[in-house]
């Protein structure tokens, strides 16, 4: 009989005296890349067509609502400001405002942030998720290296990002829209793709560091908004602090402008830097770990955790704080710019005609009430992403041990539900406080404090009908909640493209958020919000009853 015991200096042999195939480190990867596609099959086509569906019908409309140069002359004279160059871009796409620019400072820099969106949710879909739900463990006792599932992870990104660039270079000549070059479009994928790998290839890294799936996300999605700021800050300066941002060096390619390759070869080094750093870091950790230590609880567990709520807010704790802050940042940033707003804006006609139509008495109060629509819906990515928690545990299984206990189906999900609820307030008293104190300083005006934060909580009823929403879905149609993200995903682009392509007025009461009174320039009113308030709490109600019909999905 063949002793299959390894000794030093020998290997291993199998009972028939074979020795087994040698693993390399990246053994496996093709096998598991056609599996994450296969996994894919719907989600990723869903966000490349959205994605190229949303430029294209874009920049056709840009088209038809901007014929003359001297209407898109005026729209570039009135996007000469820092607040508006702080959502868009670098003002040297002003100089000559063509519709292939106006499409570059538009709308590069909002992609830029969904691909990489895409990106981060891939990758840790298929590498964190899979060590922390124990597939990963599984799979590595077969025949695949130990950097075989991130390789695929970053493979599978890589394949959407750069079938979007694609898509978009194609597509856009094709629209037979004047200025849209094939140069041009070729760069505007080309930049698109890069934002993806280099943001894929940062994720590759945060999924290191931690144990948890919504840590790594959030560590990504940190790391995206910091770069986002910090090109927000460069450009309504227009000062070289934009350069610190890889978001800028790819804003900085002016596709249909000046058409500039160069600044992708700094992503891309960048992106193969991180990449590599990703997978020296997994070596330094065993699976299902992260580099960071998991810090020993207490002995015992507190009170709180024994009912459904606080072990929910113990669950959400985190995505709460990190979005309280973030918020709280972007209010202050907006809320600097009140006290100039007069100033700034006073011989941008355009501008002051779509503000007079919030009302108000002054320029003031009139951006106030408009940016504050921007951080409400910023704020419903909160509420979307807290009522996917449950999903979560869900598929992971660890609800059935919680059910098999005292706990209701309607106890359990409730406290989720509730925790969103608290959270989702919370995050927009922090936008609130952020633009309060800001705009207080820069206005001279201590009174604007109040009411500022007012006007940031009036949205809170919106943002339980994004949580509402999300709990019917959830609640019904457990597999399909990515449904969820249409309510935020709407009133941002209504709320972000709607004055600039005119969208009929109509369309804004389709979202939540068009029915909030736009303080401070509006006076308030009580029953819209009361409305809101109501099919919230109806939503809520038919989301419990769906999780309490169907049967748990742990698949």
């Amino acid at each position: 009989m063949t002793s299959t015991a390894a000794t030093p200096g020998t290997r291993r042999t199998t009972a028939a005296g074979h020795r087994p195939a040698a693993r390399g480190p990246f053994a496996g990867t093709g096998a598991l890349l056609r599996f994450d596609l296969r996994r894919d099959r719907v989600r990723l086509p869903a966000w490349v067509l959205g994605l190229g569906l949303l430029t294209l019908g874009t920049a056709n409309s840009l088209h038809t609502v901007y014929p003359t140069a001297a209407d898109r002359a005026s729209i570039g004279h009135a996007s000469a400001n820092p607040a508006v160059l702080a959502m868009t871009g670098p003002r040297h796409y002003l100089a000559d405002y063509t519709w292939g620019a106006m499409l570059g400072h538009r709308m590069l820099g909002l992609t830029v942030v969904l691909v990489a969106l895409m990106s981060i949710l891939t990758v840790t879909r298929h590498t964190r998720a899979e060590e922390e739900s124990g597939r990963a463990e599984l799979v590595r006792s077969a025949a695949v290296g130990r950097h075989a599932h991130l390789a695929a992870a970053l493979a599978t990104a890589a394949t959407a990002d750069l079938a979007l660039g694609l898509l978009l270079a194609a597509g856009l000549p094709g629209l037979g829209v004047p200025g849209l070059t094939t140069g041009g479009a070729l760069l505007y994928g080309a930049a698109l793709a890069t934002a993806g790998l280099l943001f894929a290839a940062a994720t590759a890294v945060t999924a290191q560091a931690t144990a948890h799936t919504r840590t790594a996300s959030g560590l990504a999605l940190a790391v995206l908004g910091a770069a986002y700021a910090v090109r927000a800050a460069g450009d309504a300066a227009d000062s070289a602090l934009a350069w610190a941002s890889p978001i800028g060096w790819l804003q900085r390619t002016y596709p249909f402008v000046d058409d500039r390759w160069w600044p992708l070869l700094p992503a891309l080094a960048l992106t193969a830097a991180v990449a590599a750093a990703g997978f020296g870091l997994s070596t330094r950790r065993d699976v299902g770990a992260g580099l960071r230590a998991t810090r020993p609880g207490p002995p015992t567990g507190s009170a709180a955790l024994g009912t459904p709520l606080g072990l929910a807010l113990r669950l959400h704790r985190g995505l709460i704080g990190g979005f309280a802050t973030a918020l709280l940042l972007l209010g202050a940033m907006y809320g600097s710019l009140l006290g100039n707003a007069d100033s700034m804006l006073k011989d941008v006609d355009q501008i002051r005609e779509a503000l007079a139509r919030l009302g108000g008495h002054s320029l003031a109060d009139s951006f106030a009430a408009l940016t504050m629509l921007v951080v409400a819906v910023v704020g419903a990515v909160y509420a979307v992403l807290a009522m996917l928690r449950p999903r979560a545990e869900e598929t992971a299984g660890r609800v059935e041990p919680v059910l098999a206990t005292a706990v209701s189906r309607a106890g359990w999900l409730g406290g989720h539900i509730a925790a969103a609820l608290i959270g989702s307030t919370a995050v927009l008293l922090a936008a609130g406080a952020g633009f309060g104190i800001a705009g207080a300083a820069s206005t001279g005006d201590g009174g604007e404090f109040l009411r500022l934060a007012g006007a940031a909580l009036a949205f809170a009823p919106a943002q339980w009908v994004t949580v509402g929403f999300a709990a019917a879905v959830y609640g019904w149609l457990p597999r399909a909640t990515a449904l969820a993200w249409l309510l935020p995903a709407y009133g941002f682009v209504i709320g972000y493209l709607g004055p600039l392509l005119r969208f009929p007025e109509g369309l804004d009461r389709l979202s939540p958020f068009g029915h909030v009174p736009r303080l401070p320039a509006a006076a308030m009113d009580w029953t819209p919000l009361a409305v809101l308030t109501l099919v919230a709490a109806a939503l809520i109600a038919l989301g419990l009853a769906g999780f309490r019909r169907r049967d748990l999905d742990t698949g």
